[in-house]
């Protein structure tokens, strides 16, 4: 008895349209009767397009009416080909639990939109080869032609009467159509260009190998089996070629995962390698501020003046030559964060955190130390070069004072300790009564001195200078011979007192003498010290003073040299005397030691030290004019220069705040303000040769202007900083504005509204105020509900807002973290689960991937990229060499190991 079979499929073509394809039983029986081949070549391209499938569940069939009888394999393929898990199966082995499972199988076919007529289990389960091999090409039709829509398949196949059931034209007999097939998606592996169309034969098994070992589709006929059959199977033949149609589709499947995979990881190299860069530009600039801070905060100072000026004249080499390059550095090391985190957020991938210690505002911090550190070095050096000048002058007006006095005392305790007086007659006696009183007077007139040098001393202690040991000694010694002279000056006044009892006669004239030579004769070694006495001065004024005393001191000259010739007159009456009365006696004075030819000879010593010491104080003051206009060179430029700065910074600033034009226009204009300053370097560099001048000339003021070297170089070091800070925000705006397409209109509204809140509130953004929540109309976004009255945004949204904007709750927006939040709202980018899905496509939909196919589906170096940093997969049923991919892209957007 014929029964009928009837299977309805339903799939699209390609073009919109549902068709329905019928296989009728009878027609089934005519192609048996008429060529019977037909079954030998659909048993075998069935078994073959079944164990395809099955090898994947490590199984396959040998026999397709026999294996399929028990239902189990059936089950298993359909689970296999449509992802989906069937019901549980029966085990048992009696026959109604093979009729079950076989229901199961046909019943989830059913359930996929196919329509099935008297097909039943009973025949499966009986090895019906004809209803087992229509069920199989109904499971063919439905899960490997009908999704075959790609450049219009399906039609390509309707035109050639496969789908309609009308002999088969020779259009695959030739073997060339296989060929071409394999050509158009494969050019590499067949040069069409060189096959025989009389070659068929040749040609089939051409396809069937490259098939087979390029393209991973098993052998499912024999080239015999289509040359040698006036008409092959229609089936089998549409079958095979599915296989291929599926396999050209998987591949540019994979092929578009794996360019999604490679633009990802090319973004991630790319950032590693900034942040790599940055790590070791940060680790070098914080090296550099560890090594020179401590030698800013040495406060050690040296002994001399020499040494002194020296570290001077470091500082300055630091200042003008170390340091700027430093700033530039730190300066641009901002910017490469800066850079580098949009890139990220660009991106999608998380924010850049530095290793401990490496931070921008560790960066800073470190900074601000070193700054700490140098503020005040400098001014400490002057203070103690002054400090050392100070000493260097004590310590010679010591010498000075102390060579005097140490000269004025030489044997005067020998000669204090001698008892001559013990023979001598009354006039010897009073001679040396009155030399001993002129003595003591002598001896006051230099108690002055002797309290100057141990003053001079006190002080060299009190600043401690370097040689002060050898100082106190010496005064220690002055002091000790001082009291040892007041000592026997008082005990030789005692026994020439009591001689004097006895003594009546003294020479008046030469105890005159004495008298008045001995005071003038002090007040001559006083001059002739104060003459050669150092001076150090800083002002005209200064000068000005010490030339007045000095033109004092010329002024009571002639009153001195009125004295001289007194006591010149004195010594001359004394001769007058002996020559007119023939006086034989030794005329040499008993009461002094003074001699006229002493006094002489210091008269003339003052009046040769008169001129010498106007001269010194004439070149001071011509020293001092010259520090003057050193003073006011610098002043000039100074007042200039200061004001230029600040106009620079001025202008930089407006133009961040333009709205007009483009950003490609501002950015002109501030390369055009980066140039003006570059060339105005020149002019900074002119200010320190200036400015080391007045150094070395020892000038520590300046009436001339309120500017020092300090303020003009930290406001040249800012404008630098903020010009190169200026032209990188502009820079990231661009880079935002391309990579998330964002008009200029857009940029225009996002700058116009940030501008309006800067300038109202300086970014400190509140609930009533904030461009976040107050959206410029044209950017389409939604306004959220509002509770406060007369008021859009609510307090709700706006702390979820200022979370993203501000999350360090400073209160401070910035414009690019203003234009990021507004980015993020109408823009898309790359996400892990894309990631993970390129990947499923790459892995043949396998929750692992190997090692092969990395490097089969990956440009070499994006392949071993992968291959160092997935993890291996830990889940079930992966083998050895098994690597986690779904780890490794949701790392891609999670924190990074940098």
């Amino acid at each position: 008895m014929m029964t009928q079979i009837e299977t309805t499929v339903h799939y699209n073509n390609g073009f919109g349209d549902e068709e329905d394809y019928m296989i009728q039983e009878d027609e089934w029986d005519r192609d048996m009767l008429l060529d019977p081949a037909w079954e030998k070549q659909q048993r075998k391209t069935f078994t073959a397009w079944c164990n395809s499938h099955l090898r994947k569940a490590g199984t396959q069939i040998e026999n397709i009416e026999d294996d399929f009888r028990n239902g189990l394999k059936l089950m298993l393929l359909l689970e296999v080909i449509s992802g989906e898990r069937l019901p549980k199966p029966d085990r048992g082995k009696m026959r109604f639990h093979k009729i079950a499972n076989v229901n199961k199988a046909l019943d989830f076919i059913t359930s996929k939109g196919v329509k099935l007529v008297s097909i039943g289990a009973e025949e499966i389960v009986d090895g019906n080869i004809k209803m087992t091999l229509g069920m199989i090409w109904t499971i063919i039709l439905r899960f490997a032609i009908q999704d075959i829509s790609v450049e219009g398949k399906i039609q390509q196949l309707k035109q050639n009467r496969i789908l309609k059931n009308m002999p088969l034209l020779p259009f695959w007999k030739d073997g060339l159509a296989f060929c071409a097939l394999i050509h158009k998606h494969r050019p590499d592996l067949i040069d069409y260009a060189k096959l025989n169309k009389d070659d068929p034969m040749g040609n089939l098994n051409l396809a069937f190998e490259i098939a087979e070992k390029h393209l991973d589709i098993p052998k499912m006929l024999d080239a015999e089996d289509i040359i040698n059959t006036p008409k092959p199977d229609e089936r089998a033949i549409m079958t095979y070629v599915s296989c291929f149609y599926h396999a050209f589709a998987g591949a540019e499947q994979a092929e578009t995962a794996a360019n999604r995979i490679c633009k990802v990881l090319g973004v991630n190299q790319e950032n590693e390698k900034l942040m790599e860069e940055y790590e070791r530009l940060a680790s070098e600039l914080l090296e550099w501020i560890r090594r020179t801070t401590p030698w800013l905060e040495n406060r050690t100072a040296e002994k001399t003046m020499v040494e002194m000026q020296r570290k001077l004249e470091d500082f300055r080499d630091y200042r003008c030559m170390h340091k700027p390059p430093k700033v530039q550095e730190k300066c641009q090391l901002e910017i490469s964060f800066n850079t580098l985190q949009t890139k990220l957020r660009i991106s999608n991938r998380p924010a850049f955190m530095p290793s401990e210690g490496k931070m921008v505002s560790d960066i800073a911090s470190a900074w601000q130390g070193l700054e700490g550190a140098e503020k005040g070095y400098e001014e400490w050096l002057l203070t103690e070069i002054r400090r050392l000048e100070r000493l260097d002058h004590l310590a010679e007006k010591f010498r000075q004072k102390a060579s005097t006095h140490e000269t004025w005392a030489n044997g005067k305790e020998l000669i204090l300790s001698q008892k001559d007086y013990e023979t001598a007659t009354l006039t010897e006696v009073r001679a040396l009564l009155r030399k001993h009183e002129s003595f003591e007077s002598d001896l006051a007139a230099h108690q002055d001195r002797v309290e100057q040098i141990a003053a001079i001393a006190q002080e060299l202690n009190e600043l401690d200078y370097y040689d002060v040991a050898a100082v106190n000694q010496r005064c220690q010694r002055i002091c000790d011979l001082w009291d040892q002279l007041g000592t026997l000056t008082q005990k030789r006044r005692e026994a020439l007192e009591r001689t004097e009892k006895l003594l009546e006669t003294i020479d008046q004239l030469f105890l005159e003498f004495a008298k008045r030579s001995a005071p003038f004769n002090n007040w001559m070694e006083g001059a002739m010290e104060d003459l050669q006495d150092m001076f150090i001065v800083h002002t005209i004024d200064e000068v000005q003073s010490l030339i007045s005393s000095h033109e004092q001191f010329k002024a009571t000259l002639p009153e001195a040299d009125g004295e001289r010739q007194a006591i010149l007159g004195i010594h001359m009456e004394v001769q007058k005397i002996s020559q007119s009365y023939g006086i034989k006696a030794n005329l040499i004075n008993p009461y002094s030691t003074i001699t006229t030819e002493e006094l002489l000879a210091k008269w003339d010593r003052v009046k040769k030290l008169v001129p010498q010491r106007e001269g010194s104080l004439q070149e001071e003051l011509a020293r001092q004019h010259a520090s003057e206009r050193l003073r006011r060179q610098f002043a000039v430029q100074a007042n200039l220069i200061g004001p230029w700065i600040q106009t620079r910074m001025e202008e930089i600033g407006h133009c961040s705040l333009e709205v007009g034009g483009t950003l490609e226009d501002q950015m002109t204009q501030l390369k055009q303000f980066e140039h003006v300053i570059v060339t105005y370097k020149p002019n900074i560099d002119k200010l320190e040769g200036d400015h080391q001048l007045i150094q070395e000339s020892l000038v520590f003021d300046n009436k001339h202007t309120n500017y020092t070297m300090e303020h003009i170089r930290v406001g040249w070091e800012l404008l630098l900083t903020t010009i190169a800070r200026t032209i990188n925000e502009i820079e990231t705006q661009i880079l935002t504005r391309d990579a998330k397409g964002i008009s200029q209109e857009q940029m225009h509204e996002f700058r116009s509204s940030f501008n309006h809140f800067d300038r109202v509130q300086s970014l400190a953004f509140s609930p009533s105020r904030s461009p976040l929540l107050c959206h410029p109309p044209s950017l389409g976004l939604p306004s959220p509900p509002c509770p406060i009255p007369s008021h859009p945004c609510g307090e709700v949204e706006f702390a979820r807002i200022m979370m993203l904007v501000d999350p360090s709750a400073t209160g401070m927006v910035s414009f690019q973290s203003f234009i990021d939040f507004m980015t993020r709202e109408t823009t898309d980018t790359d996400t892990a689960d894309q990631v993970v899905a390129s990947f499923r496509i790459l892995a043949a939909n396998k929750p692992y991937i190997l090692v092969e196919e990395l490097r089969r589906e990956l440009p070499p170096d994006q392949a071993e990229y992968c291959i160092l940093r997935m993890a291996p997969y830990s889940g079930p049923g992966g083998p050895a060499e098994a690597l986690d991919y779904t780890a490794f892209s949701t790392a891609l957007y999670g924190e990074s190991d940098l």
